[in-house]
């Protein structure tokens, strides 16, 4: 299925990879947000399971092997062109991992990664999604950060 203009809405991953008391951040190399800070993510293929989708697409744009440790949330995304159109629309099931292997480095899908806390990330240039993930569960992933970093 097409995901610009898709004739229904695409169903997606994305995690809040925690270490150190940060998360992963990917400055994104593509539509919607090109350019822009969020958390490593894509489209589940079919036959996929959720958790597999997000350990492949971490590896894919990171080079991260990670555990898969519990939901966060799930999100909706829709993006309108100028004419109201839906140019975008993506269900994202937002998930809580650790790195548990690999070397992190970006892929083709991701310009850069890195690691921030919840306060630098609110600082950069983040997708309206990510904004809205960190200012309502901010104080669970630092908690969390903080927790798995003992």
């Amino acid at each position: 299925m097409r995901r610009e203009y898709p004739p229904a809405p695409l169903v997606a991953v994305a995690a809040f990879v925690l270490r150190g008391g940060r998360f992963l951040l990917v400055r994104r190399a593509a539509e919607p947000g090109r350019g822009k800070w969020s958390i490593p993510g894509g489209v589940v293929r079919l036959g996929e399971r959720l958790r597999e989708a997000v350990v492949r697409e971490v590896a894919e744009e990171c080079g991260l092997i990670v555990e898969v440790v519990d939901l966060l949330d799930v999100v909706e995304t829709i993006i309108r062109d100028e004419a109201g159109r839906i140019r975008f629309h993506y269900v994202i099931v937002d998930y809580l991992a650790r790195p548990v292997g690999g070397t992190l480095r970006p892929s083709d899908d991701a310009l850069e990664a890195r690691w921030a806390s919840v306060e630098e990330a609110l600082g950069m240039d983040i997708t309206n999604t990510l904004r809205r993930l960190l200012e309502e569960h901010g104080d669970k992933l630092r908690s969390l950060a903080e927790l798995w970093s003992l």
